[in-house]
């Protein structure tokens, strides 16, 4: 059944980022060029069979503290912060040596989960990616570990590759990492642990056998894959755990072997705009809606009018995430405006006829379209992404 799958899985497979951690990038002395070597060949030879390659690369910290001769984790946010601007150059270097003998090009991006969250920068981001993909450039994503700090920082870099997939379209997630694969139990304390090849869904059953385990260089650990895992399977698109220490196993892989864990998506992938607005979005005002707006949002799916706003609350520009209360303060939903705030106030309470003559000009006549708009809660329909 898992062959089968993943041969399926493969064969559709036509934009796929890999996820590779500290333990397999770097050593007791810094960076482990010479895996990051094999796995810029293999990955060399996947982009060679015209599939869009998208690297999540950890190793920016620990490279740093190798560099600097230190054998203790950082502990602080400065700390790290400098431990990664230390090593950021190195690893791109390495990935540069890497794949230059294959006359491929990298780019380094570096994001935190405020680039994601407003629409604007996560469609730059995107447009960009989508542009170095055409032009056959190999991008190599981490987090901005030199300005990130808790409030806008993804977790860690598993959780980075899952928020990629949805950004950029992916058809398979792989993580790269120091074990085999997804255990009934750890491996490193119960020796007669089995691995679980294939998953179709993650409950708490699952997430509490794995335990919490990390290394001295990364920050994850297996509960860690299991949240990307789940967000993976929520987008609609497979992710894989596998050993980053075997030599060739992309190439394994590719070839039709089954390694590690494949973790299989239940859904379809959902509409790009509905899940961004659903996970990622980041509201910057508010709207107040009447009793006959909130039940037309809620009830029959309608698009917010100006004339059931009651009160508008911050400042936010044309196409901002904003969020929609009733009369009691109760969360309905969040979707995108088409109007500024300074615009909204000045149109609320109005009918769509009257926008023109207030404003001068009519984008639309609705405040927030339905498509652009989901309930708080509500399931996402499954659509192209």
């Amino acid at each position: 059944m898992r062959a089968e799958i993943q041969k399926d899985i493969l064969e559709s497979c036509r934009r796929v980022i890999v996820k590779i951690g500290s333990s397999t990038l770097t050593k007791d002395d810094g960076l482990h060029r010479l895996n990051i070597h094999r796995i810029g060949d293999q990955l060399a030879d996947i982009r060679a069979a015209g599939v869009d390659v998208l690297v999540v690369s950890s190793g920016a910290v620990a490279a740093g503290i190798r560099r600097m001769g230190r054998t203790d984790r950082p502990r602080t946010i400065p700390q790290k912060q400098a431990a990664a601007a230390i090593g950021q150059g190195q690893l791109m270097q390495a990935w540069e040596d890497a794949f230059d003998k294959h006359e491929l090009r990298v780019a380094q991006l570096l994001l935190t989960a405020q680039d994601l969250r407003t629409r604007e920068r996560y469609l730059n981001a995107r447009y960009t990616i989508d542009t170095l993909f055409g032009w056959g450039v190999i991008p190599v994503v981490n987090e901005n570990d030199t300005v990130a700090v808790d409030e806008i920082k993804f977790g860690d870099n598993d959780q980075l590759a899952a928020w990629m997939a949805g950004l950029i379209g992916a058809d398979l997630v792989i993580i790269l990492t120091d074990t085999e694969g997804l255990y009934d139990n750890d491996p490193r304390k119960v020796p007669d642990a089995q691995l679980i090849p294939l998953v179709e869904t993650i409950d708490e059953t699952l997430i509490e056998a794995t335990g919490r385990t990390s290394s001295m260089v990364g920050t994850g650990g297996m509960r860690s894959k299991l949240m990307a895992a789940s967000k993976c399977m929520e987008l609609g698109v497979p992710m894989l755990v596998l050993s980053g220490q075997r030599r060739d196993i992309l190439l394994e892989l590719f070839a039709g072997e089954t390694p590690g864990t494949l973790f299989v998506p239940s859904q379809k992938r959902p509409q790009s705009k509905k899940w961004w607005l659903a996970r990622l979005a980041q509201p910057e005002g508010v709207l107040h809606l009447d009793a006959g707006a909130s039940h037309a949002l809620r009830q029959q799916g309608r698009s917010v009018l100006p004339v059931g706003i009651t009160h508008v609350e911050g400042v936010f520009g044309e196409a901002a995430c904003v969020q929609c209360v009733d009369e009691q303060g109760g969360l309905i939903g969040h979707g995108l405006c088409n109007y500024p705030s300074t615009e909204v106030q000045q149109i609320k309470g109005h009918r769509s006829d009257e926008i023109e003559n207030i404003l001068g000009y009519k984008y639309a006549d609705e405040v927030i379209h339905r498509d652009h708009f989901v309930l708080a809660n509500e399931p996402i329909r499954v659509g192209e992404a």
